[in-house]
């Protein structure tokens, strides 16, 4: 990961509520979503696990893979709910009631 430290490679934006348009930088190699206020992105939402799901960066190949770490209410990627995911530029996700769109490079899709 030299010279990648600090560098936004891709963003997750909040497409829905009142922090619409609010901006998650994937900076780490893994980014954890959930209602913790320990984790990397913290969704104030009751139906949101305590540590929901993981987005991780496979350096080597530059995919970024969403998990369900074994949530109550699980997630949905382009409305379709799934355990694991790649990700892809575009691609629409769905965590408690909170709706993200992912973004590689800040902002392509």
């Amino acid at each position: 990961m030299a010279g990648a430290e600090g560098r936004v490679r891709a963003v997750l934006v909040i497409c829905n509520g009142g922090f619409e348009g609010m901006r998650h930088e994937l900076s780490g190699d893994e980014t954890i979503i959930g209602r913790n206020p320990t984790t990397d992105i913290t969704l104030l939402d009751e139906s949101i696990s305590r540590e929901h799901a993981i987005v991780a960066l496979d350096e080597a190949t530059g995919i970024y893979t969403l998990e369900d770490l074994q949530s109550t209410n699980g997630l949905k990627v382009n409305g379709k709910r799934v355990r694991s995911a790649e990700l892809a530029p575009g691609d629409e996700i769905e965590i408690g009631h909170t709706n993200f769109k992912f973004l590689l490079n800040d902002g392509e899709e």
